[in-house]
């Protein structure tokens, strides 16, 4: 009994890191996003979902990949027991929001995986990142790892259906939806690049009128 109170309380613990460095990534993003609003009139990051991997999840993927059930494992060989998903309005903003991430003196890029480049074989699009954060606590510093994906708002509701329909036929799914879904990413990629010709377009008219502007006060 007492090795059962002792091993939830290790848990916990750890996973109480992983709940502070998700706090301050939303600060920091926040913040982030706020800051570029006042200074390009445009706030890159429509919304921000994060979550923290539920503890018997993390025991699942250690036991399948044949670990030990520790949190030093868990630590060491699960990359995504935080994760925040970034919302965007457009493409261009996921790359936007890449830079301003990366700058940040205290975030440490560890890993990138660029889906809008290289889109997986379903059709799946969306940048991968995997940082490193430091978590002040009172008597020290723990750097821990958040799994970061940025996304467009067609891109996110494509994958939240994708992932609706893989969880109900338990991953067998149909040739003819999994035909349907790829159709849908193209359709939702075409979506994402035609709002992007528009917001360019309407940006060309703001730099106009600016100079307009300008013209009559001299």
């Amino acid at each position: 009994m007492e090795q059962n109170k002792e091993q939830i309380a290790t848990w916990r613990s750890f996973l109480l890191l992983y709940k502070f460095a998700l706090d301050e990534m939303n600060t920091k993003l926040e913040i982030l996003n706020e800051e570029f609003e006042f200074s390009h009139q445009h706030n890159p990051i429509e919304h921000i979902k994060s979550r923290l991997k539920e503890p018997t999840s993390i025991i699942g993927k250690l036991q399948r990949k044949g670990l030990a059930i520790t949190t030093e494992e868990a630590a060491k060989h699960i990359q995504d027991i935080a994760g925040v998903r970034i919302i965007c309005s457009f493409v261009s903003d996921i790359y936007k929001i890449l830079n301003m991430i990366s700058s940040q003196d205290d975030i440490n890029v560890l890993k990138v995986k660029d889906y809008l480049k290289n889109p997986k074989s379903n059709g799946y699009q969306s940048l991968h990142l995997l940082v490193e954060i430091p978590v002040f606590l009172t008597n020290r510093t723990e750097y821990i790892k958040v799994e970061i994906q940025i996304r467009t708002i067609a891109m996110d509701f494509w994958a939240s259906l994708e992932h609706k329909i893989y969880y109900k036929y338990d991953k067998e799914v149909p040739e003819s939806l999994t035909n349907e879904l790829k159709e849908a990413a193209e359709i939702a990629h075409y979506l994402d690049m035609k709002m992007k010709r528009i917001h360019d377009e309407m940006m060309m008219y703001k730099v106009k009128d600016k100079l307009n502007e300008i013209r009559i006060i001299v």
